[in-house]
């Protein structure tokens, strides 16, 4: 069961435009978290987005990462030290508030092989909806990798 409050140290908060640089310490593999607004400045002055910040060090981030018309699309990481602290859950139920507030549906989008994405999206009151299989063909355009075959 997740803490009323975050352990001490720690502090859960929208992101500004002052945490730009913070958003750029995250580890290589979770830059993917700032791509869809077009890098970490813009997600931070986007005002969707929540933090978990240990001392001036991101450990979680939950934001829009599509917006539509009706729906609001959450993304999370987490850096791997205080998963079990619940702060990922902390920032996405900061969050979905937001999110209602603008009169908009949360919904959470992920691959059914992800069980801690699953895990969480489960924990933050989300229930699926449906499942389906994304298919698709030829090189990532931002990395120029060549496609499986």
């Amino acid at each position: 069961m997740p803490a009323a409050r975050p352990p001490g140290g720690v502090t859960v908060r929208r992101l500004n435009a002052r945490d730009a640089r913070a958003l750029t310490t995250l580890p290589p593999a979770m830059s993917w978290i700032h791509r869809t607004w077009g890098g970490p400045e813009a997600l931070a002055r986007s005002g969707h987005a929540w933090a978990a910040f240990q001392g001036d060090r991101i450990v979680a981030v939950a934001c829009t990462y599509f917006l539509g018309t009706t729906y609001e699309d959450v993304a999370c990481v987490t850096v791997p030290d205080p998963r079990l602290q619940y702060l990922a859950l902390d920032c996405v139920d900061a969050l979905c508030a937001d999110m209602a507030a603008r009169g908009h549906t949360p919904s959470w989008t992920c691959s059914t092989s992800n069980r801690p994405g699953r895990l969480l999206a489960w924990t933050a009151g989300f229930r699926p909806e449906r499942e389906y299989a994304h298919y698709a063909v030829g090189a990532p355009a931002a990395t120029g990798r060549a496609a499986a075959g």
